[in-house]
């Protein structure tokens, strides 16, 4: 947003407040109106104009060099190439200009004006409160087993969108000031066992020794002797871990045939105890006929 035309007779103070209004209108998000004419009591005039420009920001970042850019674009038609269009979709660079001609860009994310991230999978354009849980995108639980209600933007690109982050997928034909023509390096190596492998081209049967791991060194102050730090190696497959895995499997195996056992006794006493006790029924049912028949037999009498 920015304010442009002349103030008039408007003093310091009088320009202050107008700063101040543009900064509210601002904060509340007052992007689309072409602008807002203001009247001198003075003079009367009613040439002091404050217009106000929405800009949305294009974040750029490049997955082969490490560099990022933020772009900030403010021509309606350059922004109208990306409404409707969802993320993870893949748009042609030209849209943005000469420069990024032949680049391809894939849509990765997003923030509206209030700050709101784009949720993948919500097929909408508009806000929508979602209740979240552990795992699920856009949340951090801070108690186990807790569950929140959270305000997030749908995946889909509207005029709401404020930041829009991309990808480069694919090169083209110029560079990019601050993008391709420099590498950033990696503060920390490969952890998983298969991303070594494969930065270092190794076959599966090839140990990981100490040397393929990547190791910093970290200042401890001044006068003090740095200290090395190597990453633990993740997802690695060692004889220990198969023989823990085939013990999980046989305890698993044999509680189930445990179980199946204490489930067959259980069965096996019900039916028992059932029988008993329709033995014990059909007992004293028997006791009670031969009493009735003794009692009329010496009633007769």
């Amino acid at each position: 947003m920015a304010g442009s035309g002349g103030k008039g007779c408007l003093n310091d103070d009088q320009e202050q407040f107008v700063d101040h209004l543009l900064w509210m209108l601002d904060a509340l998000g007052v992007g689309s109106m072409d602008g807002i004419m203001f009247r001198c009591d003075r003079c009367g005039d009613a040439n002091l104009h404050v217009e106000l420009r929405e800009s949305h920001r294009f974040n750029i970042a490049n997955p082969a060099t490490g560099c990022q850019k933020v772009l900030e674009v403010e021509d309606e038609r350059k922004l109208r190439e990306f409404y409707d269009k969802r993320m993870n979709q893949e748009v042609q660079g030209d849209v943005l200009g000469d420069e990024f001609k032949g680049y391809l860009f894939k849509i990765s994310g997003g923030n509206d004006k209030q700050g709101f991230p784009m949720k993948q999978g919500v097929m909408t354009s508009k806000r929508v409160r979602l209740l979240l849980k552990k795992g699920s995108s856009c949340y951090r639980p801070r108690r186990k087993g807790e569950r929140k209600r959270k305000s997030v933007r749908g995946c889909i690109v509207s005029s709401d969108i404020q930041v829009l982050n991309l990808l480069i997928v694919k090169k083209g034909e110029g560079e990019l000031p601050g993008l391709t023509d420099s590498n950033v390096p990696r503060r920390l190596g490969p952890k998983r066992a298969t991303r070594i492998r494969k930065l270092f081209a190794l076959d599966k049967g090839d140990k990981l020794e100490k040397q393929y791991r990547l190791k910093r060194e970290v200042s401890r102050g001044e006068g003090k002797k740095p200290t090395i730090k190597a990453p633990k190696v993740q997802r690695l497959v060692t004889p220990q871990r198969l023989q823990r895995r085939r013990a999980e499997k046989a305890l698993k195996k044999a509680n189930r045939e445990k179980g199946k056992e204490e489930a067959k006794k259980y069965h096996d006493l019900v039916i028992k105890r059932k029988k008993e006790a329709k033995e014990k029924r059909a007992e004293q049912a028997s006791k009670r006929r031969s009493q009735n028949s003794a009692t009329k037999s010496g009633a007769s009498k």
